[in-house]
């Protein structure tokens, strides 16, 4: 078996993860995270999950303001994404990275009209943004500029098609000039681009990138089946020692992410969020506070048998060690010291209690015992039950604390086997016994079950 993974599974995976898209695609989209969890302090605060609190906001006028700030942050984080994954690209090819970041957002812009409707008046605004295409509906439409702009970019800079200036010059300087010619290129062709689906097609390329390509995907990952494919790859990833939260949440997070931002417009047009209204039941927060909170795997409940019944020394002494970085969501220490990684006994409830927890938040949602996730989100290392406080009030604390109990329980009997066999190793059993005994223990339960 673990020959057949480190020859025929894991390298297709890993040539995947490492691929420059996927690469650039991870690390541009880090550069959203700053401006992400700024704008959801001032969207928590727009819209406490304590009554009291948000009627206060609203009357004292301070909602106003607060939605300003989101506004100029969490919600244009499509601009934020674009130019980070086109500067990603460029730099894993060894270039100067910030100017096809700055093309990016040229391309980005050109792929939707200057002009607005005010919902209203119905009156057309013209020179203008459209937040409508800055947030989450233009996520994927982010994504492909950014990726088409950093390999167009690289493909210019690496067959030197560009104006070279004397070393005296100053680098910015130098680098504005090397920018020049990919970046008349660029920009002509993505306004060809732009001219064709206005004039042809008679819409813009990031609504029908939306229409086409996005609408569907969101449409796929807020599925029941979406949620348990989430549920199960992270962990599944983790089992073989890659890195599973990083790899799904930089492919997936994007869509995640513009579930959660729709889930606020619905909300702030007056509606009442709910799946009737459309909705959005699997977002950002449903992976981050119900299936890796407390780390890849929900393992704080084997931090928990360790720190209270454990038998083992080393388990023992791990749970101390462990308890504290647990409880800020980094199970690192847990899944390679256990071992969890590679260790058959603890993959059905690694992968078995996050798909769980899918489940039960999933129905939980749906039938509106929990309400539905905003775009609020917190930094990752915030514990779990002030996490979810945070994200959706005390309905969703209470069924985190719900999960990550259940969770406990699925783990007990396997990480009670696990401690049983290192309990024998300390006490001085060899192996070969050890595993004896666990045959006679299989055979004793077999002739119960026969009886």
């Amino acid at each position: 078996m673990n020959q057949w993974i480190n020859e025929k599974l894991l390298p297709p995976i890993l040539k995947f993860v490492n691929t420059k898209a996927i690469t650039a695609l991870r690390n541009g989209m880090l550069y959203t995270m700053p401006f992400t969890i700024v704008g959801s302090v001032f969207l928590l605060l727009a819209n406490f999950p304590v009554p009291a609190v948000s009627e206060w906001v609203t009357n004292s006028g301070l909602d106003v303001y607060f939605n300003e700030a989101y506004g100029a942050s969490f919600a244009i984080m499509s601009i934020f994404a674009v130019m980070g994954i086109a500067n990603s690209y460029v730099k894993e090819e060894g270039f100067e990275g910030l100017p096809a970041g700055m093309i990016s957002l040229v391309v980005f812009l050109l792929t939707q009209h200057s002009t607005a409707t005010n919902a209203d008046t119905k009156a057309m605004v013209s020179n203008v943004i459209d937040k409508t295409w800055t947030g989450g509906q233009g996520m994927i439409s982010a994504i492909l500029v950014g990726l088409f702009v950093g390999w167009a970019y690289s493909w210019f800079l690496k067959r030197d098609i560009r104006i070279k200036l004397p070393e005296q010059v100053p680098a910015n300087v130098a680098n504005s000039f090397t920018a020049l010619i990919p970046a008349a290129v660029i920009t002509t062709f993505s306004l060809v681009v732009y001219i064709l689906f206005d004039k042809v097609f008679n819409t813009t390329v990031v609504e029908a990138i939306y229409k086409v390509i996005q609408t569907p995907m969101q449409g796929v990952t807020d599925t029941f089946g979406g949620a348990m494919m989430l549920g199960f790859l992270v962990p599944f990833l983790w089992f073989f020692g890659v890195h599973g939260s990083t790899l799904v949440g930089g492919i997936m997070g994007p869509i995640l992410q513009a579930n959660s931002l729709q889930n606020t417009t619905i909300l702030n047009s007056g509606k009442e969020l709910t799946v009737a209204n459309g909705g959005h039941i699997v977002t950002q927060q449903f992976l981050d506070q119900f299936m890796t909170v407390t780390g890849a795997g929900m393992t704080i409940g084997i931090v928990m048998f360790m720190v209270m019944f454990a038998k083992s020394a080393q388990f023992k002494q791990l749970g101390r060690l462990a308890l504290l970085p647990a409880f800020f969501n980094i199970n690192e220490p847990i899944l390679f010291a256990t071992p969890v990684v590679m260790n058959p006994i603890m993959a059905v409830p690694f992968i078995l209690t996050p798909m769980v927890s899918g489940v039960v938040t999933y129905f939980s949602l749906y039938t509106g015992l929990v309400p539905l996730f905003t775009a609020v989100q917190v930094p990752w290392t915030t514990p779990p039950i002030i996490s979810g406080f945070l994200v959706g009030g005390w309905r969703t604390a209470v069924l985190q604390a719900f999960v990550l109990t259940l969770g406990f329980f699925i783990y007990l009997p396997f990480v009670r086997k696990v401690d049983s066999l290192n309990y024998l190793q300390e006490q001085g059993e060899s192996v070969e016994q050890i595993e004896k005994d666990l045959a006679n223990e299989d055979k004793t339960a077999d002739g119960n079950a026969t009886v």
